[in-house]
């Protein structure tokens, strides 16, 4: 198939079946177009990926900049027809080395970063907000160009995801499931 329908609900096999350059998130069945990243955002993704990455070099995690797909509620044996959600997170770290296979992640990334951008606004703060939370990401960063700010949400003890620090540009910011690991923010809003 050439692409999805904006009526139609999908699965991650049919998500498998597109062709074309176009890249997709699929929510609940609902099939999200994703629009191409600004050289800004680009920036940015390379250099807080550049920076973690080096922190985990000979560690136990491994860092997956976007494109990665990401099927949060897969199980380990469940077959690409019954998924119905995948999303392709900015920049995912995972420390279980199971939940990683040719396609991707299947289950949630221990720490999600999503780089705002104005086509991504709502989705990142609110509907994928929702899905990591729910999924049992451990920690979530919303990075904001506009505001030059990273917000950090870690989960309580019910699960839910709550904001606990926010750092500016010039910041030290602390990645809590890592531990030992910074992102300097004034070489990410230089």
């Amino acid at each position: 198939m050439a692409r999805p329908e904006a009526t139609d609900s999908y699965t991650y096999e049919d998500y498998l079946s597109w062709d074309g350059e176009d890249r997709y998130e699929l929510i609940n069945g609902e099939a999200f177009l994703m629009a191409s990243p600004s050289s800004e955002h680009q920036r940015i993704l390379g250099e807080i990926a550049r920076q973690i990455g080096n922190f985990l070099d000979g560690k136990h995690c491994d860092i997956y900049p976007a494109p990665f797909d990401v099927r949060l509620f897969e199980g380990m044996e469940e077959p690409p027809a019954h998924v119905r959600t995948v999303v392709q997170p900015d920049i995912s770290v995972v420390c279980d080395k199971e939940k990683i296979d040719d396609r991707g992640c299947h289950g949630a990334p221990d720490f999600v970063i999503e780089i705002l951008s104005p086509s991504t606004l709502r989705m990142d703060r609110l509907l994928k907000f929702r899905l990591y939370q729910q999924a049992g990401v451990r920690e979530y960063w919303i990075v904001d160009p506009r505001n030059r700010s990273v917000q950090v949400f870690l989960p309580t003890d019910e699960g839910i995801l709550h904001q606990v620090e926010e750092y500016l540009s010039q910041d030290i910011a602390r990645v809590h499931v890592l531990d030992g690991c910074f992102v300097d923010l004034g070489k990410v809003y230089r």
